[in-house]
């Protein structure tokens, strides 16, 4: 035994006296990601996965930096896929929504002290990877004040681009690895522009770093028109509305048109104050949060121009606590430049100064399509802002070849829900489900993506 030790201590120390294993072991772990190593969070259970979380600048002229925070997969996270989740908004979250009350491994507790654990966390099958995007989205910033009034579709795809070959330079681990896409809500419009962005990014590389596999999205805002009817058809066959009013939407309202007539105003306005009530317009079935009234809809017509916020729920209330503790902060490497407003879950800023919006994103997903990657899109069914109707009347319209007929799929001995699948997409809803799939049905929303990633149908039994 001690002629093996002695001849392991040599070699162990001819292998780190070598310049050649040393150059490697640098560009393998750059100092940039160590410095974006996470110890731990104030107030988190002892996890033995690996975080980091950090700023990439996307225009340095302008001084546009994004957050991003990375919780790599509970095991083996050398062997498993890289998942980005983008939340919606325009202009939300996803450390509030995706990562705090979603898919991430942590749940953000009532007084925003602490943190536990959440069973159903995608990172027991996935390296996850969230963003604040664009620039003004929660720790994300700019030098450039108007770049807050002038955000839209095109630049946020620009700069998520520049995000990800620039963040792959500081892990380079993950170059080449298996990459997908997930989001929900306005992210409908990210996810899939993202999408395309990165393939015709690839196109232009001989030897592309970032592997794009495909992408998932849920409750997806996806075409004005369609979605605009799918929802007026959403309230009034879920009884949220009068017969007269839907009438008088249907009537009155151009969908096709972006201005809107006083008569469609006021349509619409009756709707959302007189005959919805005090819901959770998100979650039509749950409780709405009784400290907050953000859970309401906060617009009028502009609801059916699908310039609509994330879902509300208390535990945003709980994040914005825990987020805006200058520990917590510290710890994530966050608001570095000491932003001069509080961090939130959505910013109204951008929201109500939203730029370009691509009428469609169809014709879109017949390009992606056409390219072989893994497309599904999901519905929660009890989510009444972009209802499962509204993506039902948009999709089809693709018209495309169908597989697998219309079937339910189970989550133990229980429908979780339907499914259909189409040559070059898959769609599924999940029973029960809000806005936000996985806060409301996060077994169901686990199967979906073990599903998603394993290129396999919805279970049958």
């Amino acid at each position: 035994m001690a002629v093996q030790s002695t001849a392991l201590l040599l070699f162990l120390s001819l292998l780190l006296s070598s310049p050649v294993v040393i150059f490697t072991l640098a560009a393998a772990l750059p100092r940039e990601q160590e410095t974006d190593r996470v110890s731990a969070l104030p107030g988190q259970p002892p996890v033995a996965f690996s975080q980091f979380s950090g700023y990439v600048t996307v225009n340095k002229q302008e001084g546009r930096a994004l957050f991003y925070w990375l919780t790599e997969a509970t095991s083996s996270p050398e062997k498993k896929p890289l998942l980005l989740w983008l939340n919606g908004g325009p202009g939300c979250s996803s450390v509030a929504y995706g990562a705090s009350e979603e898919i991430g491994p942590f749940r953000v507790n009532k007084t925003g002290s602490s943190l536990y654990m959440n069973k159903y966390s995608w990172n027991t099958e996935a390296n996850l990877l969230f963003l604040e995007s664009p620039a003004g989205v929660g720790f994300s910033y700019t030098n450039t004040s108007s770049n807050l009034k002038d955000s839209g579709d095109n630049r946020t795809a620009a700069d998520a681009l520049v995000f990800l070959t620039r963040w792959m330079s500081r892990f380079p681990q993950y170059q080449h690895r298996d990459f997908y896409i997930s989001g929900e809500s306005y992210a409908g419009h990210y996810v899939p522009q993202l999408a395309k962005a990165i393939h015709d990014y690839n196109k232009r590389h001989s030897n592309p770093i970032i592997n794009l596999k495909g992408f998932i999205v849920g409750n997806a805002v996806t075409d004005n028109y369609y979605d605009s009817l799918g929802t007026v058809a959403y309230w009034w066959t879920h009884s949220l509305i009068s017969d007269a009013t839907y009438k008088s939407i249907l009537n009155n309202c151009n969908f096709t048109s972006d201005n809107s007539s006083n008569q469609c105003d006021d349509a619409v306005n009756y709707a959302t104050n007189y005959e919805l009530g005090n819901i959770d317009a998100y979650s039509i079935y749950t409780p709405s949060c009784l400290s907050s009234t953000n859970g309401t809809i906060r617009v009028k017509n502009t609801l059916l121009r699908r310039r609509i916020s994330g879902y509300d729920p208390c535990t945003e209330n709980y994040a914005e606590k825990y987020y805006n503790r200058p520990d917590v902060q510290k710890a994530l490497h966050a608001n570095v430049t000491g932003i001069p407003y509080k961090w939130t879950a959505c910013s109204d800023v951008l929201i109500k100064n939203w730029k370009d919006s691509q009428n469609s994103m169809l014709p879109t997903y017949k390009e992606l399509i056409a390219t072989g990657l893994r497309i599904w899109v999901f519905s929660g069914d009890t989510d009444s802002v972009v209802p499962v109707t509204a993506t039902r009347f948009a999709l089809h319209h693709l018209n495309l070849t169908i597989k697998t007929r219309w079937y339910p799929w189970y989550s133990g001995n229980q429908v979780g829900g339907w499914t259909e699948v189409y040559d070059g997409l898959t769609f599924a809803t999940v029973r029960g489900a809000g806005h936000e799939v996985p806060l409301f049905q996060p077994k169901r929303a686990f199967i979906l993506f073990k599903s998603f990633l394993a290129g396999k149908e919805l279970p049958k039994s």
